[in-house]
């Protein structure tokens, strides 16, 4: 995870009023409000008419301060309590990798998974070994009781409270819980998603239609680590955000504009470097 030092935004800033400059663009384009702080971005979050749009990045508080007191519209980015599903017929070894590629390749960040929900009939096949790989990772398992029976010795869990299925850490932290099926792993993700990734690792063609048609969130992975959902990954670019709402957009509205995008990626086991 890169943290950036304090002092960041005046340097970033700069760059980029320099680069402007360059170009022949006006250098005040760019500008930071970090010296007026907290009037500041309230002033900014109630200059309508002169802020076209705020797309606030950073955690749920203030990505909900921006959401519910901002008179400028906001484009409201992802908080991310992301899960993967490991179907009845998920193999281990892709299990394994997906898991911890989704988990612990990048903890900080909002398409890194928080809770794994696994197949009642492939628990006893699968989850040994992911267990295992995310403990060698140093992730903290917040287990149910299915779970912590079939944990290693030499793996240690800590009992799931209601709490950890709601909870995005963010740090290396994982939920992970036993279903009966893959209605109770749909049921258990629409009550808790944050609308953002969800992942589910199958062989089964039928249960991955059912998963990525079921679930209303803005991507699906199957097959593939939630840690794709990324712009520059999408191919889109460099992000602003990543939006889990119905997003407003400017201009005449065909059908066409008032629906939204939902990204449904097929993989083969792809994890993301």
């Amino acid at each position: 995870m890169v943290r950036l030092r304090p002092g960041s935004n005046e340097v970033i800033v700069a760059v980029l009023q320099e680069a402007l400059e360059g170009a022949g663009l006006p250098r005040d384009a760019v500008q930071s409000i970090d010296a007026y702080g907290r009037e500041g971005a309230r002033v900014l979050m109630n200059a309508r008419g002169l802020v076209d749009v705020l797309v606030p990045r950073g955690g749920r508080d203030l990505i909900q301060t921006v959401v519910r007191d901002s008179t400028v519209p906001a484009i409201e980015t992802g908080e991310g309590n992301c899960h993967v599903y490991l179907d009845a017929s998920a193999p281990v070894d892709r299990s394994v990798e997906i898991v911890l590629n989704s988990k612990a390749q990048r903890v900080g960040v909002c398409n890194a998974a928080e809770t794994l929900l696994v197949h009642r009939d492939a628990a006893q096949n699968v989850l040994p070994a992911v267990l295992k790989a995310l403990h060698e990772a140093h992730v903290v398992l917040h287990a149910d009781a299915a779970t912590a029976a079939l944990a290693p010795a030499e793996v240690p869990t800590v009992a799931a409270t209601d709490e950890d299925w709601a909870t995005e850490y963010l740090s290396l932290d994982l939920a992970v819980k036993v279903v009966d099926d893959l209605d109770e792993a749909i049921a258990h993700i629409q009550r808790y998603t944050t609308g953002h990734t969800e992942a589910i690792v199958t062989d089964d063609l039928a249960a991955a239609e059912q998963f990525s048609s079921r679930l209303d969130t803005a991507a699906i992975m199957v097959n593939a680590s939630t840690r794709f959902t990324d712009g520059a990954q999408f191919g889109l670019g460099a992000e602003i955000g990543i939006s889990t709402q119905k997003a407003p957009r400017e201009g005449a509205d065909g059908v066409g504009r008032v629906t939204t995008t939902k990204w449904i990626a097929y993989g083969d086991g792809h994890v993301r470097p």
